[in-house]
């Protein structure tokens, strides 16, 4: 039998008590707001990340951002000074002034007169002489010279013949510069042929070999581009040819390399040394040199040339102040997505959570309202 009030017997009421209770929900809503105010941040962040996962400058950008200021400029140019590379020192100049970070002016003045100081016709002659014999160079004089030396088969000679010596007398050979002096010699006959369209493949591999031989490639990219090389190269006829490599008779040489180094094969490791070649000119020698000690595959290497297309002259700075983290980002694709999960599923189940409480807040106070109605008209029949 319902009572005055309308209401279903005493088990039922005290079901629908228990389902139309604000407690439970209300504090599941409070966990999930204090667990979204940490979760969803860090999920925008996380797709803000994934939109700019192939955008080397944007990432250059968002990484400069925390940790470039005066303070960190004006460090890194006297360390740059002291260390007389004044390259390095005008690029944090560069930087500086593109992101609006105040140096103080004598400071710069000293850079200025370092920069015109290693401008002097003395030290470029004397650098380029340098990288024209022995094949590492410092700066773009020195490169100048390497790839003049290049250009001219005598530094891939000069690079083969001594490998090539090393590897037919059973000697331990670096079988990369090797390698990579065998296919700068099929490259520069294509450099002639093409009247230079090759040339910034050619002064890639010229790079490549100067950061190898002077410890600035990384071992990543190094194992990397042995593979590339090795499936370039003919080395069994090489090494049947390597003994008969000289100075004295270059064209021996360059017959034997040319024959061992299959072009058709060659396309990834072209592709790479024309990245390389996009970096030295965008940003100079030392800036390629740098990228190529960062960067652990040929994918990243593209991400440098592209960071060097957009930053120019910035690019060592940006390098030197955010290492890889100028080029690819430090979090995990896995990581992101499980960020960008979460923060979806808390804002879902709170927003289901608010909904339930909604929902329960005005059934109760459709309840409330109906036991008045009823208790005015039960009053109104039974008077006191």
């Amino acid at each position: 039998m319902r009572n005055a009030e309308g209401l279903a017997p005493k088990a039922v009421r005290t079901q629908l008590r228990r389902e139309l209770r604000l407690a439970p929900v209300l504090l599941v809503a409070a966990l999930l707001a204090v667990a979204g105010a940490y979760v969803v941040p860090r999920g925008f962040e996380a797709g803000h990340l994934f939109a700019i996962e192939d955008d080397p400058g944007a990432i250059a950008d968002r990484a400069l951002a925390s940790s470039f200021n005066s303070e960190v400029a004006g460090r890194e140019i006297e360390a740059a000074l002291a260390a007389k590379d004044s390259d390095l020192a005008k690029s944090f100049v560069d930087l500086a002034a593109d992101r609006q970070v105040a140096l103080a002016p004598e400071l710069v003045d000293r850079v200025n007169v370092a920069v015109a100081e290693d401008a002097s016709a003395s030290h470029v002659a004397q650098s380029f002489a340098y990288g024209l014999v022995t094949g590492e160079p410092s700066d773009m004089a020195g490169l100048a010279g390497t790839a003049l030396g290049d250009l001219f088969v005598f530094g891939d000679i000069r690079d083969a013949v001594r490998e090539g010596s090393r590897l037919a007398s059973g000697q331990e050979a670096d079988e990369l510069i090797l390698g990579l002096a065998c296919v700068g010699l099929a490259i520069t006959a294509g450099t002639y042929a093409t009247g230079g369209l090759a040339a910034p493949v050619r002064m890639g591999l010229t790079v490549a070999k100067a950061a190898r031989r002077t410890g600035r490639l990384s071992a990543g990219l190094a194992a990397r581009v042995s593979r590339m090389v090795r499936g370039v190269v003919d080395w069994p006829a090489l090494r049947r040819a390597a003994g008969s490599f000289s100075i004295t008779e270059p064209q021996l040489a360059v017959r034997a390399a040319r024959d061992a180094v299959k072009m058709e094969r060659a396309d990834g490791l072209i592709d790479m040394a024309r990245n390389v070649g996009r970096v030295q000119a965008k940003a100079g020698t030392q800036a390629a040199l740098d990228g190529l000690k960062i960067a652990e595959s040929p994918a990243e290497v593209a991400r440098v040339a592209k960071l060097a297309e957009k930053s120019g002259s910035r690019t060592r700075a940006i390098l030197k102040v955010a290492g890889r983290g100028a080029i690819a980002l430090s979090v995990a694709a896995f990581n992101l997505t499980t960020w960008i999960v979460s923060a979806l599923f808390t804002l879902t189940m709170f927003i289901a959570s608010l909904k339930s409480a909604t929902e329960r807040g005005a059934r109760r106070y459709f309840r409330y309202r109906k036991r008045r109605r009823l208790q005015r008209e039960a009053d109104a029949t039974f008077p006191v």
